[in-house]
């Protein structure tokens, strides 16, 4: 029986690669065994030297490599990746450093405040009250500044505080001008003619004094919670105002919240004129005719009140 009947096609196939591998082997050694032969060197020019070379070709049977087939490792370097997280720390890293810098610089710490339009402050007080010596110019913020003035000095009637970079902060007010000179209980204050009163400073020339036996009636505060409640009512200054022109000379006005204001007249007598602005001449032409009617008669009063003009009155010593 033929065995090449019972042979897979794997075998066959086999068979076929080794006998073909052999053959290639045995002609390789040929080819290795085999005497070369000489070789004529070439004709050089007749002005170089003759040299005499020789060449050997060897053939060498060398198994064929196919180089797809090999799998070399690839090198692969990772790719940077920017994503949102990415760049979010990035921000979040610029924003603490600036955040660093704003805090720790000394270009942007502010020394102290600059003041304009002050007459009665001085600008110490004022630095000392805001407190802005040091503080970072981020930190300030101008209607708290602001706020602190107008509660701390109701000298102050208005007041513009501006924040710039690097270090300026700028303070601009307006201050209340005294008007009157208000004695009670063996001291005295400054009131301006918004009738608010403060803190004096020394004694100033041509305010009206007054001297007051009690003190005025209570105000009640107003819609601004900024804003400092008046001592005396406007109507009061007024009245002041048309009063202070007719007091005799060496005379001082007085006060009490019964009668209003008045003073001592050199004659012998006291006068009160109320407490309020309205028709303060008529008030003075009806005390003046009510003087000379009872100086004509021999009259001698205590007091006389004109608070209401058309009916007033006088009063004898007791």
């Amino acid at each position: 029986m033929n065995n090449k009947k019972y042979m897979s096609r794997a075998e066959l196939v086999r068979l076929r690669r080794e006998s073909d591998h052999a053959r290639s082997m045995e002609r390789a050694a040929r080819e290795a065994t085999r005497p070369l032969s000489a070789v004529k060197p070439r004709a050089k020019p007749a002005s170089k030297p003759k040299q005499n070379k020789r060449r050997f070709h060897i053939a060498l049977a060398m198994p064929r490599v196919n180089l797809r087939a090999i799998h070399l490792p690839k090198i692969q370097f990772p790719r940077p990746r920017f994503g949102w997280r990415t760049l979010s720390l990035i921000l979040v890293a610029m924003l603490g450093l600036a955040a660093y810098f704003s805090f720790t610089r000394p270009e942007l710490r502010v020394s102290e405040a600059q003041v304009t339009g002050n007459q009665i402050l001085t600008p110490a007080e004022l630095n000392s009250v805001m407190g802005v010596a040091g503080q970072p110019i981020f930190l300030l913020t101008p209607s708290e500044l602001e706020t602190r003035l107008l509660l701390n000095y109701p000298e102050i009637s208005a007041v513009r505080v501006n924040v710039s970079l690097p270090n300026l902060v700028t303070a601009h007010i307006v201050e209340r001008k005294p008007f009157i000179r208000w004695e009670q209980n063996g001291a005295y204050t400054w009131i301006a003619e918004d009738g608010v009163a403060y803190r004096p400073r020394g004694e100033m020339v041509g305010l009206i004094s007054v001297v007051a036996e009690s003190a005025p009636p209570a105000i009640g505060g107003g819609t601004d919670p900024l804003a400092p409640t008046p001592y005396i009512t406007v109507e009061m200054v007024q009245a002041l105002k048309g009063l202070a022109s007719h007091v005799p000379p060496g005379a001082v006005i007085l006060y009490d919240s019964i009668n209003g204001f008045g003073w001592n007249d050199p004659r012998g007598w006291r006068a009160y004129f109320g407490a309020t602005a309205s028709d303060v001449e008529l008030k003075m032409r009806v005390y003046e005719t009510m003087v000379n009617s009872l100086t004509q008669r021999g009259i001698r009063p205590a007091l006389i009140n004109v608070t209401y003009p058309t009916a007033p009155y006088y009063r004898m010593n007791q």
